[in-house]
């Protein structure tokens, strides 16, 4: 990722461990057919965390892939591994935790360098003194919506790139006179189906921290307009600071951004499918995509 080629678009997919068993059918697919994909798109890493991660945030990780098998995965196909270490309430006694730092051990050995997407600061002074071999990513559970903090983040040289809240997507007008060392650090998140208006976000990760750390605590009750639906492409299409493909390619890449983030850790492996379908891979070659991955007997899409 050191070496990103002009004008593509670098995208993070969700699920390094939850979706495991798709990206092993998915990944030979783009390395062997790439003809079926846009050529002006690529992966820049794959993120998550495994069940029972008390350093994970953001969502509750469900997946239990063995992570040796993840990291050969992703090692094969010269892919960066981030592991999602976003816990915003993580307290000194936590760091000294033997399933965490039993990963960072392992997936600091990754070929390509492997990044952290972090949130607290306690855990990221502790990271830089014991795993080096690591890049950060300032997390979107900070949500950064005020712009100046937002550059005041990107100014810090501990992070690689910083996800800003998605309510910042279309900020144009201070968008486009960032100097390309500051636009090569934004990282967009782009199919976001919260609420625009939602004033209770920060909160709603707070609520997943605790859960992750096993702590009990009333769950979050989202109080935003269809909450009772769910996270729908559909809906996510519709949210004001989508960013779509004709946004890639018109607006953000000649603009000089180049890192997307494509959410879902928490969803379904089919839903994952449409949205590598819709992101990276030519209309014309859907169904060969789709029945190359729904003939896999090995995969569960539901």
């Amino acid at each position: 990722m050191d070496n990103c080629r002009k004008n593509i678009a670098y995208y993070h997919l969700p699920g390094l461990f939850e979706f495991y068993e798709l990206y092993r059918t998915f990944l030979p697919l783009f390395r062997e057919h790439r003809e079926y994909f846009y050529d002006w798109c690529d992966i820049g890493s794959i993120y998550g965390a495994p069940a029972d991660c008390i350093w994970g945030g953001g969502r509750v990780g469900f997946g239990d892939h063995e992570a040796q098998e993840v990291l050969d995965l992703l090692n094969e196909f010269g892919i960066s591994p981030r592991l999602t270490f976003s816990n915003s309430l993580l307290r000194p006694e936590h760091l000294s935790d033997r399933k965490c730092n039993a990963l960072c051990r392992l997936f600091e050995d990754s070929r390509q360098q492997p990044g952290i997407i972090i949130h607290s600061d306690l855990l990221l002074d502790y990271l830089k003194k014991n795993y080096p071999g690591y890049y950060f990513v300032s997390s979107t559970t900070k949500v950064l919506t005020d712009f100046q903090q937002l550059l005041d983040e990107v100014e810090q040289d501990r992070f690689r790139y910083v996800v800003p809240d998605f309510r910042l997507n279309k900020a144009f007008p201070q968008l486009r006179p960032l100097s390309p060392a500051q636009k090569s650090k934004m990282e967009f998140l782009c199919n976001e189906c919260c609420w625009f208006g939602c004033r209770d976000r920060k909160r709603c990760y707070e609520a997943v921290s605790r859960k992750n750390l096993g702590e009990a605590h009333p769950d979050h009750i989202c109080a935003a307009p269809d909450a009772e639906s769910g996270y729908r492409f559909s809906k996510a299409m519709e949210n004001p600071a989508f960013i779509g493909i004709k946004d890639i390619l018109n607006t953000y890449l000649p603009m000089g951004f180049s890192q997307f983030k494509i959410e879902g850790r928490g969803l379904g492996s089919a839903l994952i499918l449409e949205f590598l379908l819709y992101y990276m891979t030519k209309p014309a070659y859907h169904l060969h995509v789709r029945e190359a991955i729904y003939l896999d007997s090995m995969l569960d899409l539901f």
